[in-house]
């Protein structure tokens, strides 16, 4: 392993010396085999090429729900249901809404590939009339890593 030497003068004629090594170098097909726990996974390997062959998916039965035509003051819930169509375990790590009238709630264990979910929205139309249209961002680790699904409706 090789050191490196720093030398850096200071306006007062102070001499400072600092040595570092240099990092371990890790190969190409360290990282691909996930050997090195350190690394997070990134489907865009080293020869410039996409792997997204082995990345979860999160595939929504609907990205989309009206529920028409409500009183204000009502609290409207649904439950967007989703599979992992993917290959690896499917972790959400944060699904957040566009408005704080808009509570999301979801699964915090892995969903294995083939294995389903859901995610629960309610929203408070207290104070809200009209169209409302409130989206879901939703962020995990599959392709593509955020996926918006949308309540929406008309608040009398």
């Amino acid at each position: 392993m090789k050191n490196t030497v720093g030398v850096l003068f200071c306006l007062y004629g102070c001499l400072w010396v600092a040595c570092q090594s240099e990092p371990k170098e890790i190969s190409v097909k360290e990282i691909r085999n996930g050997s090195n726990s350190d690394l997070v996974r990134n489907p865009v390997t080293a020869d410039g090429t996409a792997d997204t062959t082995q990345m979860a998916r999160l595939t929504f039965e609907e990205t989309e729900y009206d529920f028409g035509e409500v009183k204000e003051g009502d609290v409207v819930e649904h439950t967007f249901k989703f599979t992992n169509s993917g290959k690896t375990p499917l972790l959400i790590s944060n699904a957040r809404s566009s408005c704080g009238c808009t509570v999301p709630e979801w699964p915090t264990e892995p969903i294995k590939p083939g294995e389903s979910g859901v995610i629960s929205a309610k929203f408070n139309t207290a104070g809200r009339t009209g169209l409302q249209k409130k989206l879901i961002y939703v962020t995990a680790n599959s392709l593509p890593s955020q996926t918006s699904i949308l309540l929406k409706g008309q608040v009398k």
